[in-house]
C-alpha cells in the first residue's frame, strides 16, 4: 500500500514539485495539494491524507495554525512541517500544535521521502539541524539519571545519546555499524523505556527536562 500524502504550499513551483516527486516514487502517492490553510481544511479531511507536508509562511492562516486546527479533526493523520524557518520559535509552536516532524525544504528529496516514512511509521523526522536546535535549548539543564534511564541497555543508551546529538537514523545505523531496522528496534524500545512517544520527549528526558518551557510540547 502506498502513503497517502497531501500538500500544503504557496509556491507553485515548488508544490508542484513536491507532487511530481511524490507520484514519481513508489509507495507514495499525492492525494491533494493546496496553495492555501483556508483550502486545506477544506478539503484534506475529505482526501483521506496519512501524511501532510506543510509550509509554515501561508497567505491568510499560517501553517502552524493550519495544523492546529487540522490536528483535532485528523489525530491519525501525521503533519511534518516543511519550511526554510529555522527559528527554535517556529518550531516548538509548529509541535505544540501537533505536527511530528519538522524538515527544511532544502532536504534532499530522498531524505524527505525517508521522512514521510519515518513519521508513518510512528516516528518524529526532523533535519539534522533542526534537532541539534532542539537540543541546545535544553543544555541548561543538567542532566538527571533516573530509574527509566537506567533500564536502557548500552546500545539503547548509545542510540540515544546519537539521537540527542542531532543524527539521523541512517547516521546513526551508520555510526553503531547496524542496519537501518535494528535502529527502529532500539528506538521502540527507548521509548517503551522512558514512557515517551517522540523524538523531542525521548531527548527532553535524556537531557534532564521534566517541564516543558517556552512551548515546547510534552507529546508530539
Amino acid at each position: 500500500m502506498s502513503i497517502a500524502v497531501s500538500i500544503v504550499e504557496d509556491d507553485a513551483q515548488v508544490r508542484a514539485s513536491l507532487v511530481k516527486l511524490i507520484d514519481s516514487s513508489p509507495g507514495f502517492r499525492c492525494v491533494s495539494h493546496h496553495a492555501s490553510a483556508e483550502l486545506a481544511l477544506q478539503e484534506i479531511p475529505k482526501s483521506k491524507s496519512e501524511v501532510v507536508l506543510m509550509d509554515i509562511n501561508l497567505p491568510g492562516i499560517n501553517g502552524v495554525e493550519c495544523v492546529r486546527r487540522l490536528k483535532p479533526q485528523l489525530p491519525a493523520t501525521q503533519i511534518i512541517m516543511l519550511t526554510v524557518y529555522q527559528n527554535t520559535e517556529h518550531i516548538f509552536n509548529a509541535l505544540a500544535a501537533g505536527a511530528t516532524g519538522y524538515m527544511l525544504k532544502q532536504t534532499p528529496p530522498a531524505e524527505l521521502l525517508a521522512a514521510i516514512k519515518e513519521v508513518h511509521a510512528g516516528g518524529s523526522p526532523m533535519s539534522s539541524h533542526i534537532a541539534r536546535k532542539i537540543v541546545s535549548s535544553f543544555q541548561q539543564f543538567s542532566p538527571a539519571p533516573t530509574a527509566e534511564a537506567e533500564s536502557l541497555s548500552p546500545r539503547e543508551a548509545e542510540v540515544l545519546d546519537l539521537l540527542a546529538k542531532g543524527f539521523l537514523y541512517k547516521e546513526i545505523a551508520e555510526s553503531m555499524k547496524i542496519s537501518y531496522a535494528t535502529v527502529h528496534t532500539h528506538i521502540r524500545h527507548v521509548y517503551e523505556k522512558l514512557h515517551v512517544r517522540s523524538r523531542t520527549e525521548a531527548v527532553a528526558k535524556h537531557l534532564g527536562q521534566t517541564q516543558p518551557r517556552r512551548g515546547i510540547p510534552t507529546a508530539v
